[in-house]
This record gives structure tokens, sequence and C-alpha cells, in this order.
């Protein structure tokens, strides 16, 4: 199930985020988040203080997170995207975390198709998300689900340098409509 979260939630969220530290720093995986800059437990309080943090449980226990929300990241500005929506019809995707514990699962998956649920029920067809381009197995899931890259951005992202952004999205469709023809 995959509800707003409460404060509750935020010890295991961040759990989460230093179980994802703590793979990162042991080689298992790699997202180029850094323990201590981002995400850290502030990552999770300022989400829930907007009202933007989302959890996700299995048997009583949240074992994934994510924030969804309108706020473009600055980066985004300096990407050539190949939609020009108005911002007020963008849903935006940050930091989904699934506990390593959990994964392999379809945690992330089900994320993703309630992100889209979510963003069409409130008029945004249009999805963007980032990933670090070091996060390969992310940037894989990301393009079976009909994510395209959009660019990459170099950038200190969060207070990470060196990080190069890609800048991902996807239109969606409201139900009965139609694909325009394709021109040619």
């Amino acid at each position: 199930m995959i509800r707003l979260a409460t404060a509750a939630d935020l010890p295991a969220v961040a759990a989460i985020y230093e179980r994802i530290h703590d793979g990162e720093e042991a080689g298992r995986f790699t997202t180029g988040w850094v323990r201590g800059v981002y995400p850290v437990p502030g990552t999770a309080r300022e989400a829930l203080d907007r009202g933007d943090l989302f959890v996700l449980e299995e048997g009583g226990r949240v074992v994934a997170a994510a924030v969804l929300n309108q706020l473009q990241a600055p980066e985004y500005a300096r990407c050539v995207w190949a939609e020009d929506p108005p911002p007020e019809e963008v849903m935006v995707l940050h930091t989904l975390v699934v506990d390593p514990s959990a994964q392999g699962r379809g945690h992330a998956r089900a994320f993703l198709a309630f992100y889209e649920d979510y963003a069409l029920a409130r008029g945004c067809p249009y999805l963007r998300m980032d990933t670090n381009e070091k996060n390969t197995a992310a940037r894989g899931l990301y393009a079976r689900l009909g994510f395209s890259q959009a660019g990459v951005v170099p950038c200190v992202f969060h207070g990470i340098p060196r990080v190069r952004m890609v800048c991902l999205e996807k239109r969606l469709r409201a139900a009965g409509e139609v694909s325009p023809p394709d021109e040619g």
C-alpha cells in the first residue's frame, strides 16, 4: 500500500537512506549519493512538512519512499526537454528509495505506477525526474517503463560535487486520449 507519510514514518525512511548509503559504501550498488550530504533525515522531514512524502508499506513495514510534487530542480532549466509544458502540468518524482532488503519485489515499479496515477489525477500529464548518471540500475528501470532521457546536466546536486544529472521525462495519455498521428 502506498500512502502519504506521517511523522511516525520518518525513522523508517531515514533508516532506508542509511541502508542505501551502507550499500553504496560497500560497493554493492551505485546511486551517487553521499552519507551525511544527501539524502539525510532532514530530506524526508522537509518533504513531510510540505505534505509530499509518500511511503510504500509491505507487511506493515515501510519498505520504500518517494517525494511527489511539482518542484522542478533548478538544474532542469539547463536541460533541453522534448516537451515544453506549462509548469502546472508537470509532476516530479524525487528521492525514490527502496530498502535494500526489499529490492527485487516490484516496489519501484509500483511506486512509478502510483506516480503516474497521482500525476494524472492532478492534471499533470508530464512527468519529470532525475538520477545520477552513475545509477545505471535506476536508469535501466526508468527506460523500461517508458521514460526518455532528455539530457545530462553537470551540476552540484544537494551539495554533492561533480554530479552528472540525467534528466528524464514521460508524457502520459489520459484515458481515452489518442496519440497524434505520425507526420511524414
